[in-house]
Parts: structure tokens; C-alpha cells; sequence
């Protein structure tokens, strides 16, 4: 399974930032190993910058979990680097190494990111470090605040340097041709084997047994893998069954026989890499402290099964002293008498002659019988009774190690079936964990997609009320309003040539998303205006609140407009989204919503009830439902045949 990028798809995710050029830092996050740039471009609202584990950089589909209170090196950049301007972002040759000029109005800094060595974020200033994610001194270089900062040696650029360094690397190579390739030419293991494949030249084969003629052929062919990178369309990831083999900006004849999963960009192909394998990452998870406990669980059950034989063992021997009561009693009168009378080896000769007596050790007092397969020990200066004592006592004895070893066991097994019981829940929790979907400029505001699938877009407050017009509002769009105070502006993008039922529905939104939600009316009407009719600009005398403004000429009204609206899953730029919207623009994108009312529910058990349903955070239903509370009156759900009512 593939471990971390490779120059190829470091140069390829380069390509897809390029849109982030001229645009302006927002947030830094980082959390362990993660760093996370929240960028704000220009017509098109915050992309991410993710670096993850060290390992990979990409543009994510959704956006990652950051911490609520940033750690130390986040906090530093962005005291340094708040809002400012990206430049140029490249590749440093064609090494894993992602170059990121950020500019501000009294100094440029390079932000740079670094995917070997085990990896690091570095924020440099004329060639001086002034931080970096991790610091470490090396054998030729140091990575820490105030030294120099040294670039990787320069490697072999397969995308630039010319045949005769090629030829000069693989001639002073006692390696083999893909081993060269991979290392010597910088190409990496895949696309080294790759060239050995399209070149028709065994990848085994011996650098000093290939010809001028087969060099050259190695040349070309690497020659068109990185042209055939270099045009490539998106990325495909490479499956072996369920298994992930590879990603690849470019097809790759050595995965011929392996199952491709084509996306549009190399960062899709990532971050679908890295969800997939973090999920059986997490489901294979063994908690180390489990694992602990279950070593110390086995060893308690060996102690206490060791303990119960070994009183189970006593015991018998016991019971079989009064089961042999007379020749025991006769055995230890006979040993007892003679002891006094005979040396100890005429003692030991005279007692093994007896048929029941295996052993016997004079210095000791001690004598084994045995009956049955049944070793008994036994001392010869005491009474049977005294010796039935003594080894029943010795099996009490050991029977209490094992009571209180079991006690040991059961809190253990205690403790154990807790965690498990935590680290089942966590793993539920996670499996089940919803995602957010791709976010869009237009989400600062309250938006939704008119039937003839226009945008429409909606104030918050009087500051985005405000903003909206001054910064969207153009030549070609409508303006909206409620026929009511607080209402939002809102306005119909590219609306001068939107349907009459675009118009009704931008009417229905602007009266739903105003205070008229919030008491609760039935109905109400709204009005839809040129560009040219809105004004900020007061007429003597008269004063212009934030968040308002001067309508002046014919207001086009839309009356009796039902206070009604839709939640529900739609896909807009092939990208699922969650959208609230009047009912008839959402029965045009959706088959999966909620139709929603005012009404008694509480709005957050509301936004919860349906966030479960449509699988994403509460937080996107809650940030895109009207104000006040919510009841939800329908539910349409595709695999049911008629609507829910609730």
C-alpha cells in the first residue's frame, strides 16, 4: 500500500494549487503532525491547504477537524502570516519539496513543505529559518529558528535535464536498470518500473549489461512517462480487490491488470486514499492498554487454574491417606521405630524394599507412598492423622491463593470488558461519523438553487445584508425583499432573464428567512426590483440604517406566499449538499427532504433530527434553517412509496 507521495504527485498537486495564487490567508491549524491553511479565494470562498502526517499535501474535499484552541506553531504563523497575499507555489526541481511565496505589505516569506526525511513545515525569511514544525540537526544541515535554510542537494530532474546526465548516472551505476532509475534518475519505484516496461527492457537487468542503444530507449521512455504525467487529466487510484496499491497522476502500464477508480484531481485521489485507509486503520485499532490487560488476564487465569490443581492435588492425596489408612499407619510405625535403631542408608534400603514406597529421604524425616498413581508424602515422626492434617491444610492454604488470584481475575475482567465496551463505542462513533460536505463561497450567506438553477442568495444580518449588495449585487441580477421589516436582502444571480417561478420562489425565501418566520405567520407577500432601484444613498433628511436600503421606482409584488420551506440533499457541481429552499425548487433538485413549517419544535432538535437523517453535522442544517423554530410538517424519502407525516 502506498506511504507517502511521490515526486510526481507532489508536481501534479502543485499544478491543482495554482488557483490559489493571489488569494489571502485566513486560519492555520495544526494539530500533532497535521498543519492545516485556510485559504479565502477570490469568487470562489475558502479552500483548504492540508498537511498531513507529514507525508502528504493536498487540497481536501471536506474539511478536516481542526482544534478549537490552535497549538504554538499555528498560533506563530499566523501572527506572521495573517492574511496575507499567496504567490508563486512550485516544486523545488522535481524533489519532494512544495515552495509556497506569501507575501506581505513589508517582507515575503516562503512557506515551505518538506515530504521526506520525515517531513516538516518550514516558514523562511531570506534564507534564514524563522520557524519550522520540527526541529532536528542533521549530518548536513540544521533545521531549527535563525540557521540557514539548505535546499535538498539537487537530484536528477526527469522532467528537465538532458540525456547526456542521464547517460553520466547510469553509466557510473553498478546497481541494476530499475534501481538506478528509481534512485540515480529520481524517478521513484513505480515510475522506474514503469520506464523499464514501456522501454521493453527487463527491470532486473544490469545497468553495465545495457547497451548505448538501450539507454537511449530508457531515455525516451522516461521522456514519455513525464510527458504523459505532465498532460495529465486528474488521477487514478489503483485497486488490487479491496486493497490500494497505488495512486497515479497518469496511467501506468504495470497496473494494467489492476482495477482503476479514475477522479478529477490528484488531491480527490488523496483524500479518498487517506479516508479509506483511516477507516480500516481505526477498525483494525487494538488499544494498547486492552492489549495489556488481556496479557495480564492470561497470566492471572494460568495462576489460578495452577492454584485450583495444585489444591485439588493436595486434596486427593489427603483423602487417599485414610483411603489407605492400616499400611500407612503400619509404614510410618515400622520408619518411625527404625529410625532410632538403623544408619540412614540400612533405613533407605530396608523402606524401598517395601512395594508401595517410590522414595524416602532419611535427613528429611520424609517418605513417599503411593497408591493408585497417587504420590503421597509423608513424615515418618508423626501420626497419619497429623499428616492428613498437614496436607489438607496445605490445599486450604493454596485454595485461599487461588480465591484471591480469582478476585485479581474478576476486577480484570472488569476493567477489560470497560475499555472494550469504550473502544467498541469509539469505533461505533467514528464508523458513523458524518462528514461535511464541499464548501462553496456563496455559504457565508443564506443561498439556494432556483428551479432554472440559478443562485440565489440571502443576508444573514444587517452586516451581510449589507455586504451582499455591495459586493454581489450586479448588473444582471434582481434584488428581493420581504414585505417586512428584517427581512434579508436577498438577490437572484443573473436574474433579468430568470423565469416568473424563479422570481415566486426568491419572494418565497426572502418573506421565510425574515421575522415573519419567527411569529409564526401563515403568509405573507414580498417584492423583487432592478438593480438599478436599490440605493444606499438617502434623500435629504432621511437616514439609512446598516443592513437596509433605499428602494425607488415599481416594487413587483408576489402575493400570498406560503411561509414553507425544504431541507433536503441535492448535488450541485457534483458535489452533495444539504440545502434549505422553497418547496418547488427543492422537489425540482431533490427526492430525499424535509418540508418544514413554524411551528412548536425547538430548532436545534429540529436541525438534529435532520442533520441524523441526511448524515451531516448539525452545525450545516442548523447555520442554513430560518430563524426561530422549525417543525417539520413531511418527510420524502426516496425509498418510500409515500410521505411520512410527523
Amino acid at each position: 500500500m502506498k506511504k507517502e507521495m511521490s515526486s510526481f504527485d507532489v508536481r501534479s498537486v502543485v499544478n491543482e494549487m495554482a488557483v490559489l495564487k493571489d488569494a489571502h490567508m485566513d486560519k492555520i491549524f495544526q494539530w500533532g503532525n497535521n498543519v492545516l491553511l485556510r485559504i479565502n479565494v477570490q469568487g470562489q470562498g475558502k479552500k483548504d491547504v492540508f498537511f498531513k502526517d507529514k507525508r502528504w499535501l493536498y487540497l481536501p474535499e471536506r474539511k478536516p477537524e481542526t482544534p478549537v484552541t490552535p497549538q504554538s506553531f499555528a498560533t506563530f504563523l499566523r501572527k506572521y502570516l495573517d492574511n496575507a497575499r499567496i504567490g508563486e507555489i512550485y516544486q523545488a526541481g522535481f524533489d519532494r519539496v512544495v515552495i509556497m511565496e506569501v507575501l506581505k505589505a513589508d517582507r515575503d516569506y516562503k512557506l515551505i513543505f518538506e515530504m521526506f526525511g520525515g517531513g516538516n513545515v518550514l516558514l523562511v525569511l531570506d534564507g534564514k529559518i524563522v520557524n519550522c514544525l520540527i526541529h532536528k540537526t542533521m549530518r548536513d544541515r540544521s533545521v531549527r529558528p535563525g540557521e540557514d535554510y539548505i535546499m535538498p542537494k539537487r537530484r536528477f530532474d526527469p522532467t528537465s535535464s538532458p540525456f547526456e546526465e542521464f547517460m553520466e548516472i547510469m553509466r557510473s551505476s553498478t546497481s541494476d536498470a530499475v534501481r538506478t532509475l528509481a534512485t540515480g534518475i529520481n524517478l521513484g519505484g513505480q515510475y522506474a518500473e514503469e520506464t523499464c516496461e514501456v522501454a521493453g527492457i527487463p527491470k532486473n537487468t544490469r545497468v553495465d549489461e545495457l547497451s548505448d542503444d538501450d539507454l537511449k530507449r530508457l531515455f525516451e521512455s522516461m521522456s514519455s512517462v513525464v510527458e504523459k504525467m505532465m498532460r495529465g487529466d486528474g488521477s487514478i487510484l489503483y485497486r488490487s480487490g479491496d486493497d490500494i496499491i497505488d495512486i497515479s497522476p497518469m496511467e501506468m502500464s504495470i497496473y494494467s491488470n489492476y482495477t482503476a477508480q479514475r477522479f478529477d484531481t490528484t488531491s480527490k485521489a488523496i483524500d479518498a486514499f487517506i479516508t479509506e485507509t483511516e477507516k480500516a486503520e481505526a477498525e483494525e485499532y487494538v488499544d494498547p492498554e486492552i492489549v495489556k490487560l488481556q496479557k495480564r488476564i492470561s497470566k492471572q487465569t494460568e495462576t489460578v487454574e495452577q492454584y485450583k490443581e495444585e489444591s485439588d492435588d493436595l486434596k486427593l492425596k489427603a483423602d487417599a491417606i485414610y483411603a489407605n489408612y492400616q499400611q500407612i499407619t503400619e509404614l510410618l510405625a515400622v520408619l518411625s521405630e527404625q529410625s532410632k535403631k538403623l544408619t540412614w542408608e540400612k533405613l533407605k534400603e530396608g523402606a524401598l524394599k517395601i512395594p508401595f514406597v517410590p522414595e524416602i529421604d532419611p535427613s528429611k524425616n520424609r517418605v513417599v507412598a503411593e497408591f493408585d498413581n497417587i504420590r503421597i508424602p509423608l513424615d515418618y515422626t508423626e501420626g497419619i492423622d497429623s499428616n492428613a492434617s498437614i496436607i489438607y491444610q496445605q490445599s486450604k492454604d493454596i485454595n485461599e491463593k487461588a480465591k484471591r488470584a480469582k478476585d485479581a481475575l474478576d476486577v480484570s475482567l472488569d476493567e477489560l470488558a470497560k475499555k472494550e465496551a469504550g473502544l467498541a463505542k469509539t469505533k461505533a462513533a467514528m464508523a458513523n461519523k458524518v462528514q461535511p460536505t464541499k464548501q462553496f463561497w456563496f455559504e457565508r450567506y443564506k443561498w439556494f438553487i432556483a428551479p432554472s438553477g440559478r443562485l440565489v442568495i440571502a443576508g444573514k444580518d444587517a452586516h451581510t445584508n449589507d455586504n451582499i449588495v455591495k459586493k454581489h449585487l450586479k448588473e444582471d441580477d434582481l434584488y428581493a425583499h420581504a414585505d417586512l421589516h428584517g427581512a434579508p436582502s436577498t438577490i437572484i444571480k443573473k436574474g433579468k432573464d430568470a423565469p416568473e417561478e424563479d422570481l415566486r420562489e426568491a419572494c418565497i425565501y426572502a418573506l421565510a428567512q425574515s421575522k415573519g418566520w419567527v411569529a409564526a405567520l401563515t403568509d405573507g407577500s414580498a417584492y423583487w426590483v432592478y438593480t438599478d432601484q436599490v440605493s444606499k444613498t438617502p434623500q435629504a433628511g432621511e437616514f439609512v440604517p446598516r443592513g437596509a436600503f433605499i428602494i425607488r421606482g415599481k416594487r413587483n409584488y408576489e402575493y400570498h406566499l406560503p411561509m414553507e420551506l425544504a431541507v433536503g440533499e441535492i448535488t450541485y457541481e457534483n458535489s452533495r449538499k444539504v440545502m434549505c429552499a422553497p418547496l418547488e425548487s427543492m422537489k425540482r433538485l431533490s427526492n430525499k427532504y424535509f418540508v418544514i413549517h413554524p411551528g412548536r419544535g425547538k430548532a436545534g432538535k429540529t436541525a438534529a433530527l435532520m442533520a441524523k437523517e441526511l448524515m451531516v453535522p448539525e452545525e450545516e442544517v442548523s447555520r442554513i434553517l430560518p430563524p426561530g423554530d422549525a417543525e417539520i410538517v413531511r418527510k420524502v424519502w426516496p425509498e418510500e412509496s409515500q410521505n411520512d407525516e410527523l
